[in-house]
């Protein structure tokens, strides 16, 4: 079924920023931010100012042997990496490469009328580019945050989410970016939480052609949507949770990506939810009220801080996150996983 569907509104678009306006500016917003020309003077963003060849020969230049992962689909995907129809599979093969032999194969294809749909994704940097790091500076972020290589001809990956902050970088190529705020999940119909294609869970939908007679809360879910299309040495600033889609334009991709953690690097409260899922899920109505009465109070802080009222000495699990308070909880946990 297709119908109109409401447009995507553009991100809020920045030039070039420092790391001190990124950090007053466009994180404690959390907001989605496109920064335009924010890596022009990268190597491989200059070579990408000359041809597709150019920004291999750089590469392969300086990579080195490591294998790969790879994603290859049939022609017939159409570039939309996915489940297969049972959502039991998937409609592509896993397979490892070189980078050298990735970047031949992709130039390779953009002459083929009807190309496999490939890419390789978040490959560290060093690992396969020695020294990369060193050539390509982003000062937006701390030296130790890793930079990700994502190569690839024409290809979609899913609406998904990350669970930490995002910087991606395009180096070569168009990409377009679909992002939805994290309270879209109810409007974006998303797969099976703990069989994924790469990671997290993803949505149901093409956001490209949206089956809206199977997934008609997508159409909300459009009405809340955001969308930019960047070039080589732009930048996006992706904040965790929010749902995006990625689609490459070009038959030749690199994007350069940062996952870092804003807030520190807490256990993952996806494990949480999973537990959540398998222990407050099957409650009665009730129960699970009464439950949601508790989270919304000790989690979320709702009443203000749930602990104000004890001795510093005696919060427990409610006092200030320490090293030594993180170990005692997850002994807690764990002593309480094993009696279940």
């Amino acid at each position: 079924m297709r119908t109109h569907l409401p447009q995507a509104r553009p991100i809020p678009v920045r030039e070039a920023v420092s790391r001190d306006e990124f950090e007053r500016d466009i994180l404690p917003a959390y907001r989605p931010v496109v920064i335009r020309n924010q890596i022009s003077d990268w190597p491989v963003v200059q070579a990408a100012q000359d041809s597709d060849e150019a920004v291999a020969d750089w590469l392969r230049t300086h990579a080195n042997g490591q294998p790969l992962e790879t994603f290859t689909g049939a022609p017939g995907i159409g570039g939309r990496f996915f489940y297969d129809d049972t959502l039991t599979g998937t409609n592509f093969e896993r397979g490892q490469a070189s980078l050298v032999d990735i970047l031949d194969r992709l130039l390779a294809c953009r002459i083929e009328p009807q190309a496999p749909s490939l890419y390789a994704g978040a490959a560290v940097a060093n690992g396969c580019v020695p020294d990369f790091a060193k050539t390509h500076i982003l000062p937006l972020l701390d030296p130790r945050a890793m930079a990700r290589l994502w190569v690839g001809n024409a290809v979609t990956v899913s609406t998904h989410y990350d669970l930490s902050d995002n910087i991606a970088c395009v180096a070569a190529g168009r990409r377009r970016f679909t992002l939805f705020p994290p309270e879209q999940v109810r409007n974006l119909y998303v797969g099976p939480l703990d069989f994924t294609l790469a990671g997290q869970p993803v949505s149901l939908v093409s956001v490209k052609d949206p089956d809206l007679e199977r997934f008609p809360r997508f159409a909300e879910a459009m009405a809340h949507a955001v969308t930019a299309d960047l070039g080589p040495g732009d930048a996006i600033y992706i904040p965790p949770l929010w749902w995006h889609q990625v689609e490459a334009l070009s038959p030749f991709n690199l994007l350069v990506n940062y996952w870092w953690n804003a807030a520190g690097a807490p256990p993952s409260p996806f494990e949480a939810m999973i537990h959540s899922v398998m222990t407050v899920r099957p409650l009665p109505p009730a129960h699970r009220d009464a439950w949601r009465s508790m989270f919304e109070h000790y989690v979320f802080e709702a009443d203000g801080d749930p602990a104000a009222h004890i001795p510093v000495q005696s919060q427990g699990v409610l006092g200030r996150m320490t090293p030594t308070l993180a170990r005692r909880i997850r002994d807690f946990l764990a002593a309480g996983l094993r009696r279940g």
